[in-house]
C-alpha cells in the first residue's frame, strides 16, 4: 500500500512508481496545491483531466476553516474535496513559522494567532499528527521546524534538532493512530522532513537523525526556496542526494516553478509542490514552452494564437490570447481560471517528460538544453 519501486536512473534524475492507498503515482510528479481542500479556482475534473495524480492539502488552513472535526465527521478529506486519489496533507509547520511576530515557539510546540480571526491556537507535534489523521490524506507530514534561508548555523541547528525531537513525538502519536484504527484514512504514512537550513553538515545530520529514528515509506527535504538564492538551493541538493536513501520517494517542499523542476530532478527528487501554478495565472502569467508570457499585454490584443502552441490543456486547445486577455481586461475570472488551467498542465507535463526522457537515457542532455532554451525568455 505504501511503496516505491525506482525503474530507471540518468545520473541522479530518477523515475519511478509510488503506490499510495488512493491510486499510482508515477515521478518525478508535480503536486498542484490545494490548499483550503480546492485547486484555487479549479473544479476536481479540471485538475485531473491537467493530469494531476497526487494534490496537496494544507494542514493549517483547514484546521482553521472548515476544521478537522468537520473534514472526519463527512468522510475525511477524499469524500469532503470528491478528489478521489492520492492525497498529502502538510504540517502546517512553514505556515506557522511565516507568520512572524504572530506565533511563539516553545519545545511544546508553537501558540500562534489565526490570521482569520486572532484567536490563540497551539499547534504541537502531536497535535499535528492528529489533525492530519482526522483529514485522512494518504501521505501525512511531521511536524517541523522551519528557520529562513538566510539562517545562521546557530539558528539552523537549533531548527533541526527541535525537528528531529519533534519528529519522535509525531511518529510516537503516529503509531498511536494507527494502533487504534479509527479515522477516515485507516491507513496512512508518516513522512520526515529534512532541515538544517543551508549548511550541509546540519542536512546530513538530520538526514542521519531521521535515518536512525526508523523506517520510511518516503522523506522530504523542507526549509528550501525560503530566501536563499537558487544556487545555495542546489548546493543543498547536491550534498544530499548520494546518502539520501535510494528506496524510498524524496519530495522537495514548496519548491515548482518550472526551472526549479527541472534543476530539483536533475539532483535526484522525485516530488514536487507548490502555489506558483494558480498564484501566477492569477496574475496572468503563463509559463509556456517559449518562456514567460504576460497575457495582459497589449501585443496580445489581436493574437490568434494559442498561449502555448506546443500545450494540450484544455485552455491551449480552445481559446486564443486575444480572448484571454479580454477575460482579463472584463474582470472576468474565466480569464484567471483558464492560465492557472494551463500553467498546472505544464507543470505536470514537464515532470511526465523528465521522466519519459529519464526512461530513454536522454535526460541530461534535455535538461542542459531545456535550461538553456528556457533563460531569460518571455513575452
Amino acid at each position: 500500500m505504501f511503496s516505491y519501486e525506482l525503474t530507471a536512473t540518468d545520473g541522479a534524475a530518477r523515475a519511478g512508481t509510488l503506490a499510495l492507498p488512493h491510486g499510482i503515482v508515477e515521478t518525478p510528479a508535480f503536486m498542484p496545491v490545494g490548499t483550503h481542500g480546492a485547486v484555487r479556482g479549479l473544479h476536481p475534473d479540471e485538475v485531473r483531466r491537467a493530469g494531476a495524480q497526487i494534490i496537496l492539502g494544507n494542514t493549517y488552513h483547514l484546521h482553521l476553516r472548515p476544521g478537522e472535526d468537520v473534514v472526519r465527521e463527512l468522510g475525511g478529506i477524499h469524500r469532503f474535496t470528491t478528489w478521489d486519489g492520492p492525497m498529502l496533507t502538510d504540517s502546517g509547520g512553514f505556515q506557522v513559522f511565516s507568520l512572524e511576530t504572530l506565533r511563539h515557539i516553545s519545545e511544546h510546540g508553537v501558540e500562534f494567532a489565526s490570521h482569520v480571526d486572532g484567536s490563540r491556537r497551539t499547534i504541537t507535534p502531536e497535535s499535528a499528527v492528529e489533525i492530519q489523521w482526522a483529514l485522512g490524506a494518504d501521505i501525512a507530514m511531521q511536524f517541523d521546524h522551519v528557520v529562513p534561508g538566510q539562517a545562521s548555523a546557530e539558528l539552523a541547528r537549533e531548527g533541526m534538532e527541535r525537528s528531529l525531537r519533534w519528529l519522535a513525538r509525531c511518529s510516537a502519536r503516529h503509531r498511536e493512530l494507527q494502533q487504534s484504527g479509527s479515522g477516515p484514512a485507516g491507513r496512512q504514512a508518516l513522512w520526515p522532513i529534512i532541515q538544517g537550513g543551508t549548511h550541509e553538515e546540519l542536512r546530513r545530520a538530520s538526514l542521519t537523525g531521521i535515518l536512525d529514528a526508523g523506517d520510511w515509506s518516503g522523506i522530504a527535504i523542507g526549509g528550501l526556496s525560503v530566501g536563499e538564492a537558487k544556487p545555495v538551493m542546489h548546493r543543498v541538493l547536491e550534498a544530499l542526494e548520494p546518502v539520501l536513501p535510494q528506496a524510498v520517494p524524496r519530495y522537495l517542499m514548496g519548491v515548482g516553478f518550472p526551472a526549479d523542476l527541472v534543476e530539483g530532478i536533475a539532483r535526484g527528487v522525485d516530488l514536487f509542490d507548490c502555489v506558483a501554478a494558480t498564484r501566477n495565472g492569477r496574475h496572468g502569467s503563463a509559463w509556456t514552452s517559449g518562456g514567460r508570457v504576460n497575457i495582459k499585454a497589449a501585443g496580445h490584443r489581436f493574437s490568434d494564437a494559442p498561449l502555448d502552441p506546443a500545450c494540450d490543456c484544455e485552455t491551449c486547445t480552445r481559446f486564443s490570447r486575444a480572448y484571454i486577455r479580454h477575460l482579463f481586461m472584463a474582470g472576468e475570472m474565466l480569464g484567471l481560471r483558464l492560465v492557472s488551467i494551463h500553467n498546472v498542465r505544464f507543470l505536470i507535463r514537464l515532470a511526465a517528460e523528465a521522466r519519459s526522457r529519464i526512461l530513454e537515457g536522454t535526460f541530461t542532455s534535455w535538461s542542459r538544453e531545456w535550461l538553456q532554451r528556457h533563460s531569460g525568455q518571455g513575452t
